[in-house]
Formats: structure tokens, C-alpha cells, sequence
């Protein structure tokens, strides 16, 4: 059998490439630029050091990272259900599923308002029997963070899970192992990757939540102000804070970035195995 032959690749003109490059570093390069070259980089202990900025990246690491193992628990199952099976409603699940990746953060704030305060849909029954009122809570900055970032982990994991080699499941199958068994052992491990880069897609979305958390969950510090809250709230009345707490999550981002990069080029590198 003769090798299958390469489809051609196509190019664009050493122009167009060189004003999109251009254009590229304008948009996104030189506003980052900006920030650096503002960030009075003398004050980063002083302001890292300051209380308040440690109560925002304590609770902005809490609720994220609580809001990114929620949305592991909760998408992974929804993720195959979307990506193995068919049934009616599938298409107007993954629309609900993934509308907050367009809908403005503060519109999902009030629609979480509407539905879980004191006097929502479901809040009010919660207020009634239980006693439990979710808004300027740390619950509701959880609950707003989730909201926002599952739809980065679902989409991940449904992608690697529609996309994958099923032949060593089969065989697993084949040879006895319960389905639950094939899941853990063959289907988790083959994309081990896709998962760890919606986790810190999850988490970064989480991570850097404003809208939504200021509309549902208040800025209090202490209790509901999580670090985009307190950039925020700095820029007010203390610029240089603001500066080196948004330096920080550019940081935090850039590495997200590399990590998550790393991870999706080690995957597709990969080697795909025959049953």
C-alpha cells in the first residue's frame, strides 16, 4: 500500500502575517506591557504583606479551587453523558451547559440571585425549611465562581471524550471488567491530560471571577471579596496595590497558560495505541 499523501499546506503572504503579528502585540501585548511598566515593583512586599490582600488571595484561592473540585465532580459525568449518549434534550442540555461562557457575568449574578436568594426560586424554600440564605455569603462566591467555570471543564472533557480511541475499552470490556472498572482504569487514563487542562481552565476562570461574585456574593472583605474584588476596589484609592495584585493574577494566568499548553501539545505528541 502506498503512503497516504499529505494534503498541501496552505500559507498567506510574509504581509499579512507580519500585520498580524503587528496587530497581535498591539492588542494584547502592549496593554500588558502598560501594567508592568506601572506596577511599582518596591511596594510588592509591602503590599502582598498587607492583611487585606491576604484575606483576598486566601479566599480567592478557597473558592476556587472548592468552585474547580465542584465543577470536576459535576462535569465529568456530564461530560460523558454529552459525549457517549443519545437522547432527546441532548443539544438543549449542552446550550444551558455552556451559556455561560457568552452571558455576562453580572447577568449570571442575578439570574443566581433570582434563583437561589431569599427570595427565589429555590432560595426561598431553603430560607423556609433550612434556614440557609446562599447570597454575600462565601457560598455564593463558590456558587458564582462555579457557574462560570464548569463550562470550561465540561467542554474540555466531552472533546477528549468524543475524540478518544475506544478500542482498548472495548477490549477491557470484552475480557470482563465492569463498566464502572473500564471507566477508571482505561477511559480516565486516556485522557488524563484533557483533564488536567480543563481542571486548570476551571480553576483560572475561578480564579479571576468578578461580575458574577459582586452581584451575587458582595465585596466584603473578609468574607466575600476575593482578589479581582479587591483589584477593584484598590484602583479606587490604592493604584499601586491594584497594580501589583493584578500583576499577580497575570502571573498566576501565564502559568495556567504553559501548564495547559504543555499538557494539549504532550497529548496530541502522544502515541496512539493499538488494541
Amino acid at each position: 500500500m502506498s503512503p497516504r499523501r499529505r494534503a498541501p499546506v496552505a500559507t498567506i503572504p510574509t504581509g499579512v502575517a507580519a500585520i498580524a503579528i503587528a496587530a497581535s502585540l498591539l492588542l494584547f501585548g502592549l496593554p500588558l506591557l502598560g501594567l508592568v511598566w506601572r506596577t511599582p515593583w518596591s511596594d510588592i512586599g509591602t503590599v502582598l504583606g498587607d492583611e487585606a490582600s491576604r484575606d483576598a488571595l486566601r479566599l480567592s484561592l478557597v473558592c476556587s479551587l472548592t468552585a474547580t473540585a465542584v465543577s470536576i465532580v459535576l462535569g465529568l459525568p456530564l461530560a460523558w453523558l454529552l459525549a457517549q449518549r443519545r437522547f432527546p434534550g441532548r443539544s438543549a442540555l449542552r446550550a444551558i451547559t455552556t451559556l455561560p461562557l457568552v452571558l455576562p457575568p453580572v447577568v449570571g449574578g442575578l439570574a443566581l440571585f433570582f434563583a437561589f436568594g431569599r427570595r427565589g426560586l429555590v432560595g426561598q424554600w431553603l430560607d423556609r425549611w433550612f434556614d440557609i440564605q446562599l447570597p454575600f455569603t462565601v457560598w455564593a462566591a463558590i456558587l458564582a465562581e462555579t457557574f462560570v467555570a464548569m463550562p470550561f471543564f465540561v467542554l474540555t472533557v466531552e472533546g477528549a471524550l468524543r475524540n478518544r480511541d475506544g478500542r482498548a475499552e472495548a477490549a477491557a470490556a470484552t475480557l470482563g471488567a465492569r463498566p464502572l472498572r473500564v471507566f477508571t482504569r482505561v477511559t480516565l487514563p486516556a485522557i488524563r491530560g484533557s483533564l488536567y487542562a480543563g481542571a486548570a481552565l476551571t480553576w483560572a476562570r475561578a480564579l479571576g471571577e468578578f461580575g458574577a461574585t459582586i452581584t451575587f456574593a458582595g465585596n466584603f472583605p473578609g468574607r466575600t471579596q476575593t482578589l479581582p474584588l479587591a483589584i477593584y476596589l484598590a484602583f479606587q484609592g490604592n493604584q499601586p496595590a491594584a497594580l501589583v495584585l493584578s500583576v499577580l493574577m497575570v502571573v498566576v494566568s501565564v502559568v495556567v497558560i504553559v501548564v495547559v499548553g504543555g499538557r494539549v501539545l504532550a497529548r496530541r505528541s502522544s502515541p496512539v495505541g493499538v488494541a
